[in-house]
């Protein structure tokens, strides 16, 4: 089970005045360590893994002596086919990883002097890479707390009283409304999901749930079967929220970062990427307690892990 812990006052941040004095060589240097740790940022073929690579003459990538292909330092991974500089992507990277409930595509286009087309896809490459911490395939254990949220879906309300209607009816809603089911290890990882009801939450707790946990949830009656599987302790919150002990104040926390992201930073998530930002707002909160230093290196390294996107490399391209 992750541990948290707080770090010390001296511990290293990484602003975006360090990035760019710095220097481009400096950043790069940071993308080829991350990239290949095992070498200590000496390139490997990506091709053959052969680690006899010389850099190509006034070009940006090296050669390997084995097979004879080019490749960069992005190459193969999520930043593959790049435009933007390292010290632009290292910015954008500390920027993204140092907002506490997110950052607009509007403000982050304009800090990095670029476009929102260019900004847009950038931040979901990084939600992709933050991905990999997320969803681990590692079962949750200890006390697991099971709750849901719901998002979109309302229209919006007329103008004159006399013509409104109870926006709550299924019938008066617009068919996008999800649910982000979210299983929250009270001291370790946040797994969320996105689905239609609230209630697939039980087969996703039978998926990625250890039979030796303890859940935690409301007194919703879909929940009734987690008690099949688990010892469950119920809150009725209609009553009181913490019972003895017994609570989902971890996944409310969770539930109360995403909201705030959506609808303070963002304003409209469409449902086809409302996962990307449940999985950016859960990383946020399991990584709460690291430097932005310690966050930007990880981005960058899962972002090095990565192989190219296949939802985001030439998403502009593709809709024109």
């Amino acid at each position: 089970m992750a541990q948290h812990f707080r770090l010390s006052a001296a511990s290293r941040t990484l602003s975006l005045k360090e990035i760019y004095k710095g220097g481009e060589e400096k950043a790069k240097a940071m993308f080829r360590k991350l990239r290949w740790p095992e070498t200590d940022g000496e390139p490997v073929c990506p091709v053959c893994d052969h680690t006899i690579c010389k850099p190509v003459k006034n070009r940006p990538t090296f050669r390997c002596t084995a097979c004879n292909k080019q490749f960069s330092i992005t190459s193969g991974t999520i930043f593959a086919s790049r435009k933007m500089d390292y010290t632009d992507l290292l910015a954008a990277i500390a920027i993204v990883v140092n907002a506490a409930k997110g950052v607009s595509m509007v403000q982050l286009s304009r800090d990095l002097d670029c476009q929102y087309k260019t900004a847009f896809v950038l931040s979901h490459k990084l939600r992709e890479a933050m991905a990999m911490d997320i969803h681990t395939g590692v079962e949750l254990d200890g006390v697991v707390e099971i709750d849901g949220m719901y998002n979109g879906g309302k229209i919006r309300p007329a103008n004159e009283k006399a013509k409104r209607v109870d926006r709550r009816l299924a019938k008066h809603q617009t068919g996008t409304r999800r649910v982000v089911v979210a299983l929250r290890e009270r001291f370790g990882r946040t797994l969320p999901f996105v689905t239609m009801n609230e209630s697939e939450g039980v087969a996703l707790a039978i998926e990625n749930v250890s039979r030796q946990a303890v859940m935690a949830a409301d007194e919703a009656s879909h929940w009734d079967a987690l008690h099949d599987a688990w010892e469950v302790d119920r809150v009725n919150h209609s009553e009181v929220y913490s019972d003895h002990g017994k609570h989902t104040n971890m996944v409310e926390s969770f539930f109360s970062r995403l909201r705030r992201m959506v609808e303070g930073q963002h304003h409209h998530v469409s449902p086809h990427y409302l996962y990307q930002y449940a999985n950016q707002a859960a990383w946020l909160e399991d990584h709460r307690f690291e430097s932005n230093g310690e966050l930007a290196a990880r981005a960058v390294g899962n972002a090095m892990k990565s192989a190219v996107s296949r939802n985001w490399k030439g998403y502009w391209q593709r809709r024109k």
